[in-house]
């Protein structure tokens, strides 16, 4: 499935590089404040209506100066192991810390049980191998569970539903093992559900009609349900009516307690990628602009997902326009972030701006051809701009040998 807002012409500054941009090292990524904030108050307002607690899913967005924004509105964090489950716990101490990863290691659990508040196990057999440690620890013991429900479109490399998948048990999975071993029902207090990706609510009703179908008198045992992410809750035009109806569903029929765990809601449409053009080119009747930052390295998902990100001042609906398309410097014969329709050919030096950057960039970004992590800046609600972080030379060589 394509990225849901990605088509739009991207308006959201005006149709002008703001002033305060315009003289930062390029390429930067660049997180505002304001926009943090509107989104964590509206994942806030459903969960005061509803009474569900929301956690930040740092793998989409794990910026921590900016937890501060966030921190009012949610209950803890959620972790894909145990450097995350780390960062949440030392960044946002005093709250809930949950963690859910495929494979545990052993040699990593007793550290992950000092930070980690509850731990969602991916299979029976992990949950049979570290369960009970977890639960003498004091910690929530789940299991993530596949309702095999897929509502995506096209994407297998984000569907936890597709077939053969390795996310989650399925029931018939879980009644194999339960009948070896019936203590795990002992060891579950809650179940985690993951198969949405930038999804509306319509598709949570229609998973939470299999999770009810295929794991229904599981559900009604525990005492919490987690809904896990890829709600697109601060999109315009979500549903967010329907997303409440579904929690207030689960907590009425199984009176279980709902969690939440969006990544990208909280940080969607709330930061900026500012790139410069290298060089300008024509292949055939292609014209073509190389710039400096790289889809392969500073926004890994243009290639995996794949999807255009929008870029202010270009419309591709526009009939009148030149078609340039946008290379990175690396390498890579693919590292080209997508063609665009511009009112003029771009020139050398000049600044374009990518938007809804906050998201799966920071967080995956690589410096692979010797390419510099772009730096990290933070426009405050005054517009006045911090710089977050400082990258050079040795960011790269120390991930690649000794640092003696």
């Amino acid at each position: 499935m394509e990225r849901l807002d990605k088509r739009a012409p991207f308006t959201a500054t005006g149709g002008v590089i703001p002033p305060e941009f315009q003289n930062i090292k390029t390429p930067c990524y660049i997180l505002d404040e304001k926009a943090l904030i509107k989104n964590a108050k509206l994942l806030g307002e459903v969960s005061e209506r509803t009474g569900c607690k929301m956690l930040l899913a740092q793998k989409a967005f794990s910026n921590y100066d900016c937890y501060r924004f966030f921190e009012p509105y949610l209950a803890g964090t959620e972790a894909s192991g145990l450097f995350e489950a780390r960062l949440g716990a030392e960044e946002m101490p005093g709250k809930e810390v949950h963690v859910f990863c495929a494979g545990y290691r052993a040699d990593e659990f007793e550290e992950l049980l000092q930070y980690a508040d509850h731990i969602v196990f991916n299979s029976p057999s992990q949950l049979l191998r570290f369960g009970a440690k977890a639960k003498v620890a004091g910690k929530s013991v789940g299991l993530r569970i596949n309702p095999e429900c897929s509502t995506q479109e096209g994407h297998d490399i984000y569907d936890p539903c597709a077939p053969g998948s390795r996310m989650g048990t399925t029931r018939a999975q879980w009644d194999e093992a339960f009948q070896k071993n019936p203590e795990l029902l002992d060891l579950l207090d809650g179940l985690h559900f993951h198969t949405l990706c930038e999804q509306d609510s319509d598709d949570l009703e229609t998973t939470l009609v299999s999770v009810k179908k295929h794991f229904g008198d599981l559900a009604s045992r525990v005492k919490w349900i987690n809904f896990g992410g890829g709600h697109h809750i601060t999109r315009p035009g979500y549903d967010i009516e329907r997303l409440e109806r579904c929690i207030r569903m689960v907590q009425e029929e199984w009176k279980a307690e709902v969690y939440l765990e969006p990544g990208e809601a909280w940080a969607l449409n709330a930061g900026f990628l500012l790139t410069s053009v290298l060089d300008v080119l024509k292949n055939g009747e292609t014209q073509i602009a190389i710039v400096d930052a790289s889809a392969a390295c500073h926004m890994p998902d243009v290639l995996e997902m794949p999807y255009l990100p929008p870029l202010l001042g270009t419309d591709e609906t526009e009939e009148d326009g030149i078609t340039v398309r946008l290379g990175g410097p690396t390498c890579l014969s693919g590292d080209v972030i997508g063609e665009y329709k511009f009112r003029q050919l771009p020139e050398y030096g000049d600044l374009l701006m990518f938007g809804d950057m906050a998201i799966y960039t920071t967080c995956k970004n690589n410096t692979f051809n010797g390419m510099p992590l772009p730096d990290i800046w933070l426009r405050h609600g005054d517009n006045t701009m911090q710089q977050l972080t400082d990258f050079g030379y040795m960011d790269f060589k120390e991930r690649l040998g000794s640092r003696e």
